[in-house]
């Protein structure tokens, strides 16, 4: 369990939202010995979604934060069965027979790997649950939904729905992609404070692992693909330490739009069937199998201006929420934690903090974003609407394995310290007019 002693700390910070992002911020804030409260809008700790999986910038900024939330994931992740496939991202396969006949369904496109981690994914909340025994009793406050956030300068004050206030050095808002922070930090009428429909949707659901493998063979049931088609793609992979395949398959219509108040309703299979009428047999059958389905709406934000205003700050999907086409959208909160605890470690009077959310912004904001964009059009490329690739095998191929390097690849450490070191300079800027 992280250490809950006495700081030397002159300040605090209040932590809004009890997902993974928030629950990894303030553990990296209480390693650095920060004092924290956490503030979390529903009655427990939980985490609403299915499987997240981390690519190796992740769990190394896991272990920069604090090198117990990497086992904890590693605790309950799972990944590709085969020891041959360890390494191994995604099978990238036809899940539709090409129109002019020269690929058909099941054909490999390529090998996508992604070492040291390959495909290495869980529940959320099954991780979620690992972490929260890191926090030591006293730092969690339920049933604080948050409406309203007052700076004065040096310190904030948050209004809850219940009526309550409570008064911090500064706040930062992990309350997801229907964050009233991020409303609160850019202006509730402005258009990127809210999630906008990517006029894109998924169907998931669970195949227990046996039936996978009697319908597909042990190497396609128990390591992870994708299927790649027109308009649409489907992916499977092992969960539960290989005793189930997960299994998503997205469907775009640019002339669809989402109108249910709720992002994830109940699924009628007829409406899938008929979304993927014109796809193989093996998907098809993929489909029919799928045991608890439902149907998620894809959203995400446009690109913010600011991470921060005063001594508010956004993190994780607050900041800069993205579909899942790259699997990387958790990862970036992990990224952020560990950026914003090692700033704020470097803080040593609350006139300091404006200056370490600038550094963070600064930072942070460039390569989140671009995760956003890199998201959507691959998502496009998934769905062979991208113009330079469409449905060619060696143009996707080639652009499958050039895609995600500057995700994986990026040297976490480095990124953390060129945070603070502009935050040192911005510090020293601000000691100089003084």
């Amino acid at each position: 369990m992280t250490s809950a002693s006495t700081s030397s700390k002159h300040f605090d910070i209040a932590v809004v939202g009890g997902g993974i992002g928030g629950v990894v911020l303030a553990i990296g804030l209480l390693h650095n010995h920060i004092p924290v409260t956490l503030y979390e809008s529903a009655h427990a700790f939980g985490e609403i979604g299915a499987g997240v999986s981390f690519g190796p910038n992740a769990t190394w900024a896991m272990r920069l934060i604090d090198p117990a939330i990497e086992e904890a994931f590693h605790r309950v992740a799972t990944r590709n069965s085969w020891e041959s496939k360890k390494d191994l991202w995604f099978t990238f396969r036809y899940g539709q027979d090409k129109h002019d006949g020269s690929k058909q369904v099941g054909d490999v496109i390529t090998d996508l790997e992604s070492p040291p981690v390959g495909q290495c994914a869980t529940h959320r909340a099954h991780f979620l649950d690992q972490m929260i025994k890191l926090l030591p009793e006293g730092v969690s406050r339920f049933s604080k939904r948050l409406e309203e956030i007052e700076d004065n300068g040096n310190y904030v004050t948050l209004h809850f729905h219940d009526g309550s206030t409570a008064k911090h050095s500064a706040v930062v808002g992990c309350d997801g992609i229907k964050s009233r922070t991020r409303q609160i930090v850019l202006g509730k009428e402005n258009p990127v404070s809210h999630p906008q429909y990517t006029h894109s949707y998924a169907y998931r659901g669970l195949i227990p692992m046996d039936e996978a493998v009697q319908l597909l063979g042990e190497e396609q049931a128990s390591n992870s693909q994708q299927y790649l088609g027109y308009d649409g793609h489907l992916l499977t992979l092992p969960i539960e330490k290989g005793r189930t395949m997960n299994v998503v398959a997205f469907r775009t219509k640019f002339d669809h739009e989402w109108k249910d108040d709720r992002w994830v309703v109940p699924m009628n299979k007829e409406d899938m069937y008929h979304d993927f009428d014109s796809w193989g047999d093996s998907v098809k059958k993929i489909l029919s199998m799928m045991q608890k389905p439902d149907v998620w709406a894809l959203f995400h934000h446009l690109p913010a201006p600011t991470y921060y205003k005063g001594h508010v700050c956004l993190l994780g999907d607050a900041a800069h929420a993205s579909t899942p086409h790259c699997g990387a959208g958790a990862g970036m909160a992990i990224e952020d934690a560990s950026v914003l605890s090692n700033i704020l470690a470097k803080v040593t009077d609350v006139s300091d903090i404006e200056n370490a959310f600038r550094a963070y912004d600064e930072v942070r904001r460039p390569r989140s974003q671009r995760l956003v964009s890199c998201s959507r059009e691959t998502g496009k490329l998934y769905d062979f609407e991208l113009e330079e690739t469409q449905d060619d095998s060696e143009s996707l191929k080639k652009s499958l394995g050039a895609r995600f390097q500057w995700i994986w690849e990026e040297d976490i450490e480095r990124h953390v310290s060129g945070a603070i070191e502009r935050f040192e300079q911005l510090r020293g800027d601000r000691d100089d007019k003084i």
